[in-house]
């Protein structure tokens, strides 16, 4: 088995806490709380990433060993790491909620791979820590396979994420109640081992902000910026200005990945904000299916839709003004300012390119935009799933336009019929437009799909691959991870994995919206 090299930064350089009890408590002054992960009965690797498991030095017969899957599991710890859980506060759902750190997650260590790169690992569903709160600390097998492909799938997009290694079967049962109706179920659980350059969040910089320990503030920015922002050359006196505007554009990027895809993430707290500009913490996220801009996955977040797709790129530069704020004895308001600024101008910059690409479009002028617009009114209005109607697109004959091309990306019969002759009359304009950039059809339709992916990780595949592993057949989960890996390529055969939403899936649990219910 390859031997892992472990170098851990962050508990050797960063506070820790002094009192070593796992009791539900407050902690202050330290950046991390030592505790050991609580054993499972049975556990099992149920599947794994070979790309991450790459990166790390691991193969197949690596991940395998017994000793390895113990340590997935939380029952072994390996030569070199350390066990250890995160303290950061947070504003959710817009409000300050105090201290939150990692309630369900223990870090096994910083990885070093023989590339140079370092790597976090971190097994979520554990067991409980001192930031556990009322809860158990495990995590059920329904979620823990939600996270395991998303992270996987967002890798395969281009979109940067948090990567999973592993997904392992503890053979244990966890209660949890779905609906929070009050009819709690056993449920198999499981453990996911996440790994990242750096699971650092804003909120881990607004908590000792919100104590006014302007010293373990400091100290915290002095850290992630040596060790997860090496590249950054500014003077020391600039060093967290030009920091915080990496943030703000990192996270303005993200945002237009984000939107690009039709990605929903459902909870953006500003504790699931990661600052390295990664999509973090795979709770009750979603694709859009018929284009709402006004959709989220999240019931908790049904009434308000504060997290909804459309609003995403807004409530992440709320989330950066929060962060700004708890920088302020750091850096002066005018580098807070200029960050936000840098997200803005990255934000209109980046979602222009990304319009463009998604149109196959040469430039956006007054017409293209006005074309632009009307299309995603008509999709909106149309009940048209986003995820075929780009894919669809790029097949358009620019000579010849035909609205049946854009067919199957209806959702139903009536809405077609209603609205064919708008969309054939927006076709012709579309086409029109497409004629003046002189671009061969062939080409523009390759330029398409390079960034309209052909396969998402609709939440009625997970599902259907989830209550297959619920029975013990986890193929599912393999099968929907192979497709996941080429997102972008027709993959002849595996047509039926992007079907848009097929109707019965449309209020079914699991399928369309889900609760933060781990």
């Amino acid at each position: 088995m390859s031997v892992l090299n472990f170098d851990n930064r962050f508990m050797r350089e960063l506070p820790g806490d002094a009192e070593t009890s796992n009791r539900p408590r407050p902690v202050a002054g330290a950046c991390w709380s030592p505790v050991d992960p609580t054993p499972v009965s049975a556990p099992k690797l149920l599947a794994y990433s070979p790309e991450m498991a790459a990166l790390l030095g691991l193969d197949h017969a690596a991940l395998h060993a017994p000793e390895m899957v113990e340590a997935l599991a939380g029952n072994r710890v390996l030569p070199g790491m350390a066990t250890y859980a995160t303290c950061y506060g947070g504003h959710q759902f817009g409000h300050w909620a105090g201290q939150l750190g990692d309630g369900r997650v223990i870090f096994l260590g910083e990885v070093v791979n023989r590339a140079g790169q370092r790597w976090e690992l971190q097994l979520k569903g554990a067991g409980r820590t001192p930031y556990s709160r009322g809860a158990d600390g495990r995590a059920v097998l329904r979620s823990s396979v939600r996270e395991f492909l998303c992270s996987e799938a967002m890798h395969h997009l281009g979109i940067p994420t948090t990567r999973a290694l592993s997904l392992v079967g503890t053979g244990d049962l966890v209660e949890r109640d779905m609906f929070y109706d009050g009819h709690p179920i056993d449920e198999p659980g499981a453990i996911v081992c996440r790994v990242a350059p750096s699971f650092i969040r804003f909120g881990h910089f607004e908590m000792p902000a919100s104590r006014s320990d302007l010293a373990l503030l400091r100290r915290l920015v002095d850290f992630t910026i040596a060790r997860d922002f090496p590249e950054l050359t500014a003077s020391p006196a600039q060093l967290p200005a030009a920091w915080f505007a990496e943030v703000c554009a990192r996270t303005a990027r993200l945002m237009v990945d984000w939107m690009r895809v039709g990605f929903v993430h459902g909870v953006m707290n500003t504790d699931n904000m990661s600052i390295l500009g990664l999509t973090i913490d795979f709770g009750p996220y979603g694709w859009i299916d018929d284009f709402d801009p006004s959709w989220t996955p999240n019931t908790t977040d049904a009434e308000g839709r504060r997290y909804c797709f459309g609003r995403q790129p807004v409530i992440a530069r709320w989330n950066l003004e929060r962060l700004g704020m708890a920088l302020k004895d750091v850096m002066d308001r005018e580098a807070v300012e200029n960050g936000i600024a840098t997200y803005d101008a990255m934000f209109e910059d980046g979602i222009l390119k990304m319009t463009i690409a998604k149109f196959g479009l040469p430039e956006i002028s007054q017409v293209d935009a006005d074309i632009v617009n009307a299309a995603f009114e008509l999709l909106s209005r149309a009940e048209v799933d986003m995820t075929e109607f780009f894919r669809s697109l790029a097949r358009i004959d620019s000579e010849a336009p035909n609205i049946m091309v854009l067919s199957d990306a209806f959702y139903d019969d009536v809405h077609f019929a209603a609205l064919r002759d708008a969309f054939q009359d927006w076709l012709a304009h579309y086409s029109a437009r497409l004629r003046q950039g002189g671009e061969l059809d062939a080409d523009r339709s390759a330029r398409m799909n390079t960034f309209n992916p052909r396969f998402v990780l609709r939440n009625y595949l997970a599902q259907q691959a989830i209550e297959r592993a619920e029975q013990g057949d986890i193929s599912g989960v393999t099968e929907l991870l192979d497709v996941i890996r080429r997102p972008y390529d027709e993959q002849p055969g595996r047509e039926a994995y992007a079907a848009k939403r097929p109707d019965w899936a449309r209020s079914k649990a699991g399928c369309s919206m889900l609760s933060c219910s781990s």
